[in-house]
């Protein structure tokens, strides 16, 4: 974790690459996609806790359907600037047995971990599942899933705000951020 000095020289030093108008825009693009295909489904939302609390706070009052709301939370990374091992700190639970799922997460890396929060829903038995991210990362790998909703596109740089932290701090940022130099 940072200290709040280091916090505020990480944001000074870092280069804003996505303002809070382009933020904002994305998370539209994204409650559109989703009225569009979702409408007549009433799904059950699971936000990925802590990254997707900012986007899923912003987009579920743009959704305009009924719906059912919950939370899980997994973890590659902790406070790390690189992914790990996979740490389920909720798992889903079984409501999602017969359900549409629409799993919203803040940005789509290497996805990994969106991969295995597909996979687990669908073994309990969920009878679609779908996925928003606020950004996917161009990262140039091959990803073992693709969100079936994406805000925005990001380079492959270590970003921050908008849900995504640098070392615990700045998920309250209303625009995105990247480290200089990497």
């Amino acid at each position: 974790m940072l200290s709040n000095s280091e916090a505020r020289t990480a944001l000074a030093e870092a280069e804003l690459i996505r303002s809070e108008d382009e933020v904002q825009a994305a998370v539209r693009r994204v409650a559109d996609g989703i009225n569009a295909e979702l409408a007549d489904q009433h799904p059950l939302v699971l936000s990925v806790m802590g990254g997707a609390v900012v986007f899923t706070g912003q987009l579920l009052p743009m959704l305009d359907f009924p719906l059912d709301f919950d939370y899980l939370h997994v973890s590659r990374y902790g406070n790390e600037q690189q992914g790990g091992a996979l740490h389920w700190k909720v798992a889903p639970r079984e409501n999602v047995k017969g359900k549409v799922v629409l799993v919203v997460d803040d940005i789509l890396d290497e996805g990994e971990t969106l991969h295995a929060i597909q996979q687990r829903v669908m073994e309990l038995g969920a009878s679609r599942f779908y996925s928003a991210v606020f950004a996917d990362k161009a990262n140039g790998k091959s990803k073992p899933i693709r969100a079936d909703f994406v805000g925005m596109e990001l380079p492959n740089r270590f970003v921050f705000g908008y849900g995504m932290d640098i070392h615990g701090a700045w998920r309250n940022l209303p625009a995105i951020y990247a480290v200089r130099g990497n």
